[in-house]
């Protein structure tokens, strides 16, 4: 019991939010009789949260960082309506309007990163400034109007699933083989992590906790992948988000580029003093989500078949809130990728479950507002009995 306590005290940030899942997921499963967890509404609500979920995964870099990026939900509105301009105007090929896109995304992260990097202006300056500006220049782009629809090719990065190569019927055979498939491979990486901190003798849990673990993580793959597979199995977009989660926390784990972040975050002096080019990381880190901002607003244009002036609202403070709820610390160097996907599932559950219980956006607004404030204040009390 003793070693669960220590393990939970020292994975205190990590393991918090995943209970706070499961147990609001739990909780709205029983006050919707069961709607949440039916196989239609567990794709539309990864359907509902992808943009989310990728703005969050660039995000929690920006705020590892100590900064933070205001745009985000801007830049998305207007690459989508650049989208729009170049697939539905211009007749562009779908392919080469979306790479164009994703370049012009970059591009306007290397503007910001370049004021917030080598001219040091705070962030949160050069961001709301951006915010605004791409918010005009997305109007000005549209003219006030909508245009639509976009290629059905297009429309398949949000909407369409992965095609069933075993022709299974009520059952898409494909998604049972990729959980079986996923699981083996989590349960490799986890053992290799293991015997590589034995090798090493640092600390380990027990070994029925570690094949707890494990079962816990089958068990969840599992049963996600049977659900989906009696629906219309993965969407593309989570095959996309799979892919993004591996690389970004492989980077931020493994690459020297990740810990340069961590450590431009935890203390910008002493990172300069010990050869970290703290500049060049600040200017990377916006390059990136300038990229991430732009993929999420196709993704956020193919799933409305649309371009609108109105795209993006908030999403800045959706991926904000994600990232603080999944364990980031306002003061930058703490937070995971894995931790930001955690806290936009947090958000993402609770604005489908109010939405299926009735509860008016006021009430919503104000509950997401109240878990964000207690979030921070985890990560606060947390601090000061570290301290």
């Amino acid at each position: 019991m003793q070693a669960v306590s220590e393990l939970f005290r020292k994975n205190i940030r990590q393991y918090g939010m995943i209970i706070a899942l499961v147990f609001i997921t739990v909780l709205f499963q029983i006050l919707t009789d069961g709607i949440l967890l039916k196989p239609l509404n567990i794709t539309n609500l990864i359907l509902q949260n992808s943009y989310i979920l990728v703005l969050a995964i660039g995000m929690v870099l920006v705020i590892i960082t100590g900064h933070i990026d205001l745009s985000v939900g801007s830049i998305a509105a207007f690459i989508g309506a650049l989208a729009a301009i170049m697939m539905v105007e211009m007749q562009m090929p779908p392919f080469l309007a979306v790479i164009l896109c994703l370049l012009i995304g970059a591009l306007i992260g290397a503007w910001q990163g370049f004021w917030v990097a080598y001219v040091k202006i705070p962030a949160f300056i050069v961001t709301l400034a951006g915010m605004l500006l791409f918010r005009g220049l997305t109007m000005i782009v549209l003219g006030g109007q909508s245009i639509a629809p976009f290629p059905k090719s297009f429309q398949k990065i949000s909407s369409g699933f992965v095609p069933d190569w075993f022709g299974g019927g009520s059952i898409h055979v494909l998604t049972i083989v990729l959980g079986i498939v996923l699981s083996l491979l989590v349960i490799w990486q986890e053992w290799r992590e293991r015997s590589t901190q034995v090798k090493y003798r640092f600390e380990v849990a027990p070994i029925w906790i570690f094949i707890a673990k494990i079962a816990c993580l089958v068990a969840v793959i599992n049963l996600l992948t049977f659900v989906l597979a009696t629906y219309n199995g993965f969407p593309n977009i989570l095959v996309i988000l799979f892919v993004l989660v591996v690389i970004y926390s492989f980077v931020m784990n493994r690459m020297i580029a990740g810990r340069h972040i961590y450590a431009l975050g935890g203390n910008e002096k002493a990172a300069q003093l010990s050869g970290v080019k703290t500049k060049r990381v600040s200017f990377w880190v916006f390059v990136n989500m300038g990229a991430l901002a732009a993929l999420s607003g196709l993704i956020f244009a193919a799933r409305l078949n649309s371009a609108t002036p109105k795209a993006g609202t908030n999403f800045e403070l959706d991926a904000i809130a994600a990232c603080f709820i999944g364990g980031a610390s306002a003061s930058g160097g703490i937070g995971t990728v894995f931790g930001a996907i955690i806290g936009g599932l947090v958000m993402g559950v609770m604005n489908n479950g109010m939405s299926l219980i009735g509860l008016g956006v006021d009430w919503q607004q104000g509950i997401k507002g109240l878990v964000l404030l207690l979030a921070v204040a985890f990560d606060i009390y947390n601090k000061s009995k570290t301290n």
